[in-house]
């Protein structure tokens, strides 16, 4: 009977999550990997073909795991601004659960060397992408968008504005603090109080 193998893939992944939060995704390497869970690189290389596959899963893990928390969000109310809020809650609590894969998604994926990744994974993120803008667009339909700068609106007051309420605490490695889920929810829902297509009047320079 075949022994289980002693270093499953999560593990391995774990442990690219807490390199890529502690040094970035320069830290990531297959050495680095298998040193960190006390394994032979050979285990490492036995689930992942190279750097890029391992770079390309440590990525995809993250971000898809925080996504399915934002679709789950964004259907959790009945009134689209109920939506909204909990969604910009959502990127906040789940960084505050999350604070190795949130710091390893500050990164984009580009720098987790996308251009590498495979087919396979490319088209995984992208429609990852794809299903959380169609989701935005969709809500700021039911916002009554008028335009582009109200689908924008959505996407700056969902996903922009609530990132920067954790960025800095996390870049600094310091804990979130307990009034963050409250200043992103603010945020997002003044930001979306505007009446759709309203512009902002600039003074005027005469």
């Amino acid at each position: 009977m075949a022994r289980p193998p002693r270093f499953d893939t999560d593990q391995i992944l774990d442990a690219a999550v807490r390199l890529a939060a502690s040094a970035g995704p320069t830290g990531v390497t297959m050495t680095a990997v298998a040193q960190a869970i006390g394994a032979p690189s050979g285990s490492v290389y036995h689930r992942f073909p190279g750097r890029a596959a391992l770079l390309a899963e440590v990525w995809l893990r993250s971000v898809e795991r925080f996504q399915e928390g934002y679709f789950i969000a964004l259907g959790s109310a009945p009134d689209p601004h109920g939506a909204a809020r909990a969604a910009a809650r959502h990127v906040v609590s789940w960084s505050r659960a999350h604070p190795g894969e949130a710091a390893l998604l500050l990164y984009g994926a580009a720098e987790f060397g996308r251009a590498d990744w495979s087919e396979e994974h490319q088209e995984r993120a992208d429609l990852g992408n794809r299903r959380v803008y169609e989701s935005l667009h969709l809500l700021a339909e039911v916002l009554g968008a008028a335009g582009p700068q109200d689908h924008e609106r959505v996407t700056l007051a969902l996903i922009d504005l609530p990132l920067s309420v954790v960025r800095r605490h996390l870049r600094a490695g310091g804990p979130l603090p307990p009034h963050a889920e409250d200043l992103a929810e603010q945020c997002a829902s003044a930001l979306l109080s505007a009446p759709p297509g309203e512009t902002a009047t600039r003074p005027s320079s005469e």
